[in-house]
């Protein structure tokens, strides 16, 4: 195993699609909640609330997360499209090994440097601000959940590509599963339509970064629903890269 973690690390530091856009994530992170932190400092007449504060310092979330979604994707379709993914079957004849080997690959990396992003772009932010401190009440829980987030987003990516092995498509897909589907849900009616909505994918997983008071999942139960979503595009995926031809 450990040879089928050190061929997809070399792999993902020597493409540079992959480099670039794991950095756009860490960027995005950082300049939008330290631009706009700035921002409302400026413009601010008095202290900004904490919970404010905390929710500003971590604004680029949801474009940081489309960003890591595109690398996961990118770590399995590039392959598809280069053919190089023949290669990699035949030096891995078991293909389960193959995914297993890119899935903690990419989440250690991911992990590493999202959760550097969210704490850097916090303190950061808090400094221009004179906000919270992590040892105030739900930040650093907001903080962490945001690295996990991100993290987690970058797995339904990965899934995602593995799914569909055709990276445009599987972009929009998660641009759609990610940003818009859960947005659109907002308009189905009565009480299914609200639970639906509840336990969108990202609508249940951003409650560990920034709660919504209407949603009645907690923090982490919304993140658990946000990983079973993950979990089943997975396990889908597997099973069809086990059937399918590469």
């Amino acid at each position: 195993m450990m040879e089928i973690l050190n061929s997809e690390w070399t792999k993902m530091r020597s493409v540079r699609s992959t480099v670039w856009t794991l950095a756009t994530t860490a960027l995005l992170m950082l300049g939008i909640g330290i631009l706009l932190s700035i921002a409302v400092a400026g413009s601010a007449d008095g202290p900004v609330d904490a919970m404010d504060a905390t929710r500003i310092s971590l604004a680029g979330l949801t474009f940081a997360s489309l960003a890591i979604a595109t690398l996961g994707v990118l770590v399995v379709s590039s392959e598809y499209r280069t053919g190089s993914i023949r290669t990699s079957l035949m030096a891995v004849p078991k293909r389960l090994r193959l995914l297993s080997g890119k899935i903690v690959v990419f989440t250690a990396v991911a992990l590493v440097v999202c959760m550097a992003s969210s704490f850097a772009t916090f303190v950061i932010a808090q400094a221009i601000l004179d906000g919270p401190s992590l040892g105030d009440p739900g930040t650093l829980r907001a903080v962490t959940g945001t690295g996990l987030y991100l993290t987690a987003s970058g797995l339904f990516g990965l899934a995602l590509g593995t799914l569909v092995r055709h990276t445009p498509g599987a972009i929009v897909a998660a641009i759609g599963l990610i940003l818009v589907l859960p947005q659109l849900t907002r308009i189905l009616p009565g009480e299914w339509g609200a639970a639906v909505h509840n336990h969108f994918t990202s609508n249940a997983g951003l409650q560990v970064a920034m709660p919504v008071a209407e949603n009645p999942l907690g923090p982490w139960s919304g993140f658990g629903v946000y990983l079973a979503w993950i979990a089943v595009t997975l396990v889908v995926a597997a099973v069809l890269m086990r059937r399918r031809d590469a």
